[in-house]
């Protein structure tokens, strides 16, 4: 009588890969995080905001000095991206900074958010997009 038997699976390393990419997925979520509480806290926002859904975008709203129910806007598809590069620009802009810092915070946001909270610009206030 002939036994059939199966090969075992080899570990190719495929877990410690996929753990590490969550590490990674992981600490630059943290680091975004903290980036926008701290941007929200230099406008005079609750940096807790940052972690709420659709408050953070009304935050933002408020810190880019737009109207509030734009934020119905940001749930139709296509509308919100072109929304999100316009605030991102006029929140750049509140806190000193040029366009292409705006087109940075709205496609690169999880490099320009950090830069943005821990860096030395300082909220002007929406006043500044007006002047």
């Amino acid at each position: 009588m002939h036994e059939l038997t199966l090969p075992l699976a080899q570990d190719d390393g495929g877990g410690i890969i996929g753990l590490l990419i969550l590490v990674i997925q992981l600490a630059i979520l943290v680091v975004v995080i903290a980036g926008l509480w701290k941007t929200f806290e230099k406008a005079g926002k609750p940096g807790w905001g940052a972690i709420i859904p659709i408050y953070n975008i009304i935050l933002l709203l408020q810190i880019a000095g737009r109207p509030i129910w734009w934020i119905v806007l940001f749930f139709i598809p296509l509308v919100n991206l072109i929304l999100a590069i316009i605030v991102s620009i006029d929140v750049a802009k509140n806190f000193g900074k040029g366009v292409g810092y705006g087109i940075g915070l709205a496609f690169l946001g999880f490099i320009f958010y950090p830069m943005l909270g821990f860096g030395d610009a300082k909220y002007q206030g929406v006043a500044a997009v007006a002047a």
